[in-house]
């Protein structure tokens, strides 16, 4: 059996978005990891606290001016030389003296201009900060999406394509709302150390008599931390399943409305909105109880402040206007705690999401590769050759049973059997998309563990029955962006396959703008362009599975009689259920539930009076 290597994770079959061992602990390094995304614009950030620096510089001088210069000085003359006022008395004395004003008028103009500076240096942090969070995560979405573009195969066997959808986007966001939150806290709490180290130099004793409040708030945090922390991450799981069961429904909306299961699904849905709704509802009750106490708590502080500011006052060891400052700094002390409060909810539902994205981003399931792989040859012949391969996913039994065939350069092999037989796996495997054991599947003779899987895919060409057609033009979508594929070589391929007729057809020709899934051409259309692409890649192998089972009969007999000509020196590998399509075949090979069962040509399997001879019996019994 072969599976898919991994590194320093759990066994394959594990969940690769199982987050029930995240704590507070990994969510710190979690934090810690993000920084490596921030890095590059870490001089935006720098200058973002720089000007964070200058708000709260501004944010506290506003104050004094207020309390120090206005109250004490001005209206209540009972400055104390000692008390310090950060030089706004002198500021004050000299912008009275320039501009000839009262003083009174020119404290105003100066806490004025304090507030503006303030609103000034305020944007611009938001400014920074926010496009330098908003690029790091940037650079994190597209870094995840190119990890999840490489997993190999079996990872999408196991893993819904919703849940990764939800990691990329959704999750994202999460992190993006965390971020914001981030910067207004940041802003917050450099006006908080200011402002403490003020009231440290004002009033020492009145400080400390204050600071078990914060105390408080912090104790009330770390609970509604542990009571809320599980809560938040039911609520991200049950988003994802929301997600997952939206994305697979409306991408196959065409059989749940042919089978009439919009009930059945609008009912699973509402049980997926019900279990999101109740783990909702028991946030919002914890929340509701948090946010009151948490607000509330500033309220007992500031009659603190009143009662014993005012007792230092009446003993003359403290003026009116340091107890107003002080009033007015509790409020710089005591909002970066409230709002970490307001955004705990953000924060420890950001907590999950972050867990959800490095365990993705950590998953490091692939393909073997060697350190030296072996290059295929510039000349690449095209034999394959499988020696006693056996093969199994690793949710299941074995596919591949002791399977050994070896097929010649340029020679044109179909495959056919019951469904479940193998067929598709077999060439899976030839495309790498698997690992198989060593020694059991060469190309040109070479092992096809020793070539890098991305080696492989240059020169092997497959036209798919349910293939997919991207956003963009006819010819980007024969192109793929392959720029050795010009549009002179994308109108031949096209011409070859029988395409160019109906392409010269549209108002636009190669450049007409394909809706999505390219549902503004028929199914045979889009199966023609499917042609056309492999062709214009000039693979030196071809495999077709169930490529014209799309096409009516008579596009699919000019394709046919085209495939002469393409297939011309190319080893060919057709997987075909109706038989009549594969007559022309060098040889046939009849798979049984893994096992080469008969091999040869039509009119050799049908005189054996075997498997063969009993699929095309049935299919052509009328």
């Amino acid at each position: 059996m072969a599976t898919s290597t991994q590194t320093d994770l759990p066994s394959p079959r594990s969940d690769p978005f199982d987050i029930s061992a995240s704590s507070a602990a990994g969510f710190s390094h979690n934090i810690r990891r993000l920084w490596q995304w921030m890095h590059p614009y870490r001089l935006r950030i720098v200058c973002a606290l720089l000007f964070a620096l200058l708000t709260a510089t501004a944010a506290v001088l506003m104050p004094v001016v207020f309390s120090r210069v206005v109250i004490d000085d001005i209206l209540m003359q009972s400055y104390p030389l000692h008390a310090p006022d950060f030089g706004q008395k002198a500021l004050t004395a000299w912008f009275s003296e320039l501009s000839g004003s009262e003083p009174l008028f020119a404290a105003c103009s100066l806490y004025l201009f304090w507030m503006l500076l303030r609103v000034v240096f305020g944007y611009a942090f938001d400014i920074l900060f926010s496009s330098a969070m908003q690029a790091g995560l940037n650079d994190l979405r597209r870094e995840l999406f190119a990890h999840v573009e490489y997993l190999p195969a079996s990872f999408y066997d196991r893993v819904r394509v919703g849940q990764v959808l939800t990691r990329i986007t959704s999750d994202i966001e999460s992190l993006s709302e965390l971020l914001s939150s981030a910067g207004g806290i940041v802003a917050e709490l450099i006006p908080f150390g200011v402002a403490l180290s003020v009231m440290l130099s004002l009033d020492a004793t009145l400080t400390t008599e204050v600071s078990p409040f914060l105390l408080l708030v912090v104790l009330v945090t770390m609970g509604f931390r542990w009571l809320s922390g599980p809560i938040y991450q039911r609520i991200r799981e049950t988003h994802s399943r929301l997600n997952e069961h939206l994305h697979e429904n409306l991408s196959g909306i065409e059989v749940v409305q042919l089978y009439q299961r919009e009930g059945l699904n609008a009912e699973r849905f509402a049980g997926l909105v019900g279990g999101n709704r109740h783990e909702e509802s028991r946030a919002i009750n914890i929340e509701t109880a948090y946010y009151p106490i948490i607000e509330n708590i500033a309220y007992p502080a500031v009659a603190c402040i009143l009662w014993l500011g005012s007792q230092h006052v009446q003993q003359h060891t403290a003026t009116l206007g340091s107890i107003v400052l002080f009033l007015q700094f509790s409020d710089m002390l005591f909002r970066p705690v409230v709002m970490v409060g307001y955004q705990a909810s953000i924060i420890f539902r950001a907590a999950v999401a972050c867990d959800r994205i490095f365990k993705l981003l950590d998953w490091q399931e692939s393909l073997a590769v060697p350190s030296q792989p072996t290059p295929l040859p510039a000349d690449l012949h095209g034999r394959i050759e499988f020696k006693n391969l056996s093969f199994a996913y690793e949710t299941g039994s074995a596919v591949i049973r002791n399977f050994s065939l070896a097929i010649r350069p340029g020679e044109n092999i179909a495959i056919v059997g019951a469904t479940g037989s193998g067929k598709t796996t077999l060439t899976r495997l030839i495309c790498r998309f698997y690992d198989v054991p060593p020694e059991s599947l060469f190309i040109d003779g070479i092992d096809i563990m020793q070539i890098a899987p991305a080696e492989i895919r240059k020169r092997i060409g497959v036209i798919l029955q349910d293939f997919h057609l991207f956003p963009g033009t006819i010819y980007d979508n024969i192109a793929l962006g392959n720029p050795a594929v010009t549009p002179e070589a994308a109108r031949h391929a096209a011409k070859l396959v029988q395409a160019l007729e109906f392409i010269e057809t549209l108002p636009l020709g190669f450049n007409t703008v394909l809706e999505d899934r390219g549902n503004n051409l028929s199914q045979g259309q889009r199966q023609l362009l499917a042609f056309a692409r492999v062709i214009a890649l000039d693979p030196e192998i071809l495999i077709l599975d169930e490529a014209t089972a799309s096409i009516d009969p008579i596009t699919e007999a000019a394709i046919q009689a085209a495939l002469i000509r393409v297939i011309a020196n190319r080893t060919t590998i057709i997987i075909a259920h109706r038989l009549q399509t594969i007559r022309n075949a060098d040889r046939i090979v009849v798979l049984d539930r893994g096992e080469l069962a008969e091999i040869g040509n039509h009119n050799e399997l049908l005189g054996k009076n075997g498997l063969y001879r009993a699929l095309y019996e049935a299919q052509f019994a009328e």
